[in-house]
């Protein structure tokens, strides 16, 4: 029984935990939104600072070649 028991309160507290940093989640979103709603307001284009910011994530080369593919595949669709 012990044991159980000792299973139950590991699972609660990873339960409350995820809860907890799933509120923080919550809040940081809304901050980024926030912030997103004043770059708009300024006239910023919030789907561009979205795009440069997934761009910043990546390696260099990693973001080249996948321009470059892009870049192929348009070639050959008549898009460029």
């Amino acid at each position: 029984m012990g044991g159980g028991q000792v299973a139950a309160d590991e699972l609660r507290l990873l339960i409350e935990r995820a809860e907890r940093l799933e509120e923080e989640k919550k809040g940081i979103m809304d901050d980024i939104k926030d912030v997103m709603a004043e770059a708009k307001g300024r006239g910023y284009d919030a789907k561009a600072i979205k795009k440069i910011m997934a761009i910043r994530k990546k390696k260099k080369e990693e973001y080249q070649e996948e321009e470059a593919i892009l870049e192929t595949y348009m070639h050959a669709l008549g898009m460029l």
